[in-house]
């Protein structure tokens, strides 16, 4: 199913996406999903060569680092990819802009294949990209604007599908484009010369600069081949190429020779070759990791380390710092179905807000170690988010509080069906405890992966009252945040308005901060809207949630910034 945003509408989303998956099964990075971290950008350095030479942040060049994943494929089509900046892709695809990592700080907005983070007109509504000069293919052709053009044009190919959206509501005449392979171009994505990329927008978006850094701005040649066979066979411009790949077995990521480091501030470098180790048992490599077994030395896990390993790993003094925690990052929170009969009036899902045990749920989840308490919608680590709490002071709740607003709304024998994943029970449990106590039933309701994508994201909302979810935003922005959350356009249809919530006054709001291109002004804008959607209380926001990965003794440089919780692909190095 597809979604129909309006014009002008920031966000389409048609697919059973990562982010909401957070809370049922641990992301595999390696399959081109999540990541995030690094001590920072890289400049220069990286040398081609395996001569033992030193990569951006201190790590050597050389050697071959092992990436298990649990996924069985991998897809190498900027196209179809929702990877985010630092991940997989990444290492064989440059697009215009990029991140640098910190734990120390915002993730901050730097130039990729452009010499710049893009310059807006007046009136933000088109944006101009130059290329660096001498960058090249692996095979050694010159990367051109019109590379980049052909690159986003298949992204609206129907024979491509499930990448990210963003660009596609935004550029003119995306609505009615079908992609380059009929041999008909998108003309508000203009090549003005080898090196000039002009994009029309259809309205003012101040954060443009971010979605360029989206897998779908990775240059393609025009003569790449049939689209099908590109996911495999791709032409790269990272740091890597392509050797070999084998499904359900292994990709073998060797160096691509004419990347030039010196024209990358994202990229170390550092390995010569990368394997991406399919189809793996979580369990049984974070074992051989933590026994730092001879074979796991040059390795990290790409998924999260498993609930028994990660306790495991804490209490094992020879792991130490190889077992690495994220700051807070994704926000699991508790949607409340703003359609549902039960819960239409506002204060009823205010005493929600005060009836939840968050130390119940945080506690569920494996403690202290697996988040930090959500009181806003905006998650840690992205610019402009400020710190407030409409609700319930103590993380326990506010029992009493709660049983006023009930009181006060007439709401007697309430009874609400709360929709989960298969393995989200303790969870859910710590939350029918806890509106128990306000003398609310709630019914739990397990589903399969096809049930929620149908009943849930697809439906039309009389499946549930309640859904436990979470979001991890595509990109560091309070945009990725709000919009796809809590914008009316995004209510069903495949999309991710689980609360159903529709407020004319906050889509405005949304589109007034979004169309916003000096950054402190929307910062603002944005943390009002923050507030102002939490003061209708469509949903409940539980924790923070933080993720625990583990490396081996001779990885370097595996460090997760403050957005995403994830480690950094592109700068982690090893150890001469």
């Amino acid at each position: 199913m597809t979604s129909s945003p309006r014009p002008g509408s920031s966000f389409s989303r048609s697919r059973f996406t990562r982010r909401n998956m957070l809370l049922a099964t641990p992301v595999v990075l390696g399959t081109g999903a999540l990541a995030a971290c690094s001590s920072g950008g890289s400049e220069g350095s990286g040398s081609s060569g395996s001569d033992g030479g030193v990569a951006t942040g201190g790590g050597a060049t050389g050697g071959t680092l092992t990436i298990y994943t649990t996924g069985e494929e991998m897809s190498f089509d900027p196209a179809t990819s929702q990877s985010l900046a630092i991940t997989s892709l990444g290492l064989t695809a440059r697009r215009l802009t990029a991140w640098k990592t910190s734990p120390d700080a915002p993730t901050e907005l730097i130039p990729d294949l452009a010499t710049d983070t893009g310059t807006p007109s007046e009136d933000g509504k088109t944006w101009t990209f130059t290329l660096q000069e001498g960058l090249k293919f692996e095979d050694g052709t010159p990367i051109t604007a019109a590379a980049v053009k052909y690159g986003l044009e298949r992204s609206f190919a129907p024979e491509l599908t499930g990448g990210l959206t963003y660009h596609k509501v935004l550029l003119e005449g995306g609505e009615d484009y079908a992609g380059p392979f009929s041999g008909e171009h998108l003309d508000s994505i203009e090549a003005v010369d080898d090196l000039t990329l002009v994009l029309h927008l259809n309205r003012p978006y101040g954060d443009f600069g971010w979605v360029a850094s989206n897998p779908a701005f990775a240059p393609v040649p025009e003569d790449s081949g049939q689209p099908e066979t590109y996911a495999t066979q791709p032409v790269t411009s990272g740091p890597y190429r392509v050797e070999s790949y084998s499904p359900g077995a292994q990709a073998v990521l060797v160096r691509n020779e004419h990347w030039d480091a010196g024209t990358d501030q994202a990229r170390a470098g550092g390995p010569d070759t990368i394997e991406f180790a399919l189809a793996q048992d979580a369990s049984v490599v974070a074992q051989s990791i933590i026994a730092d077994r001879s074979d796991a030395q040059d390795s990290f896990l790409a998924s999260f380390v498993p609930t028994a390993q990660l306790v495991q790993a804490r209490n094992d003094p020879k792991v130490g710092d190889r077992l690495v925690t994220s700051g807070p990052g994704a926000l699991e929170y508790l949607v409340l179905n703003t359609e549902s009969e039960a819960l239409k009036d506002v204060n009823i899902r205010k005493a929600l807000q005060y009836a939840v045990d968050k130390e119940a749920y945080r506690t569920a989840k494996g403690g202290e170690i697996s988040g930090d308490f959500a009181t806003t919608l905006i998650t840690p680590g992205i610019a402009g988010r400020e710190e407030y709490n409409l609700y319930a002071e103590a993380p326990t709740g506010d029992a009493e509080e709660a049983r006023r607003l009930l009181a006060e709304a007439g709401a007697q024998d309430l009874s609400l069906r709360l929709v989960i994943r298969d393995d989200q029970t303790a969870a859910a449990e710590s939350i029918q405890q806890a509106l128990t106590r306000v003398g609310i039933s709630v019914t739990i309701q397990p589903l399969d992966a096809n049930a929620y994508q149908s009943e849930v994201t697809a439906g039309d909302g009389s499946a549930y009252d309640m859904v436990l979810s979470a979001w991890q935003p595509d990109m560091p922005s309070p945009n990725a945040n709000l919009t796809p959350l809590f914008e009316s356009t995004q209510i069903g249809n495949g999309n991710y308005n689980l609360a159903r919530y529709a407020n004319e006054e906050v889509d405005a709001a949304l589109l007034e901060a979004s169309s916003t291109l000096d950054a402190d002004e929307a910062a603002a804008k944005w943390a009002a809207v923050d507030k102002r959607i939490m003061e209708d209380s469509p949903v409940v926001p539980l924790i923070y949630s933080k993720n625990s990965f583990i490396h081996g003794s001779g990885v370097e440089n595996f460090v997760i910034g403050q957005f995403p919780a994830y480690p950094n692909y592109l700068t982690t190095t090893l150890k001469a």
